[in-house]
C-alpha cells in the first residue's frame, strides 16, 4: 500500500469518526435542549416508533451500571482504552471499508463517552417497538457503533481472500 493510499484510508476513518461524533452530539443537544423541553416524553411518532428521554448509566442494555463517580470513571477509562485500541487498528487498516467501519465505532464511542463525562450517563431517545417486540432505547452514537460493527462483519465474511503469497 502506498503512502498516498494509506493516507486516504486513514482520512476516511478519521472523517467517519468525526462525523459520527458531531452528528450524535448535535442530535443530543437538540433533543435535550430544544425538542424535549417543548414536547415532554414520550412522544409517539406512529405505531412503531417513540421518542423517549432515557439516561443509561451503564453500557449497552444498561450492563455494568455505574451510579458512583468511581464507577463512571471506570467506564470512561474502559472507553478510553477501547478507543485507543480501535484507533491503532484503524491506523493499520488496509481497506477503506475497515477504516470507515472503525471510524463509525470510534465516533459513536466518543459521543457516548462525552455524555458520560458531561451528564454522568448516556442520553438515549429512540425506541422501536412492534406488537410484543420491544427494542431498547438508543441514540445516534449507538447507530454508528452498530453500523460500524456490521460493516466489519460484512468485510470479514465477504471480502475476497488476498492471492497466495500476497500480504
Amino acid at each position: 500500500m502506498s503512502a498516498m493510499g494509506a493516507g486516504r484510508i486513514r482520512l476516511t476513518g478519521f472523517m467517519a469518526a468525526a462525523a459520527a461524533c458531531v452528528v450524535d452530539q448535535a442530535d443530543k443537544f437538540y433533543m435535550l435542549r430544544i425538542y424535549f423541553p417543548r414536547h415532554p416524553p414520550p412522544v409517539s411518532l406512529g405505531p412503531y416508533f417513540t421518542l423517549e428521554r432515557q439516561w443509561n448509566p451503564g453500557i449497552s442494555y444498561s450492563l455494568l451500571t455505574a451510579s458512583t463517580p468511581l464507577g463512571r470513571f471506570a467506564l470512561l477509562a474502559l472507553a478510553l482504552v477501547a478507543t485507543v485500541a480501535l484507533v491503532i487498528w484503524m491506523w493499520r487498516a488496509t481497506t477503506i471499508l475497515t477504516s470507515l467501519a472503525l471510524g463509525l465505532v470510534i465516533g459513536g464511542a466518543v459521543g457516548n463517552a462525552l455524555d458520560r463525562t458531561r451528564y454522568g450517563a448516556v442520553a438515549d431517545f429512540f425506541y422501536v417497538h412492534v406488537a410484543s417486540f420491544s427494542w431498547y432505547v438508543f441514540n445516534l452514537a449507538d447507530c454508528a457503533i452498530v453500523a460500524g460493527a456490521a460493516l466489519l462483519l460484512y468485510e470479514a465474511l465477504f471480502r475476497p481472500a488476498p492471492p497466495m503469497g500476497a500480504r
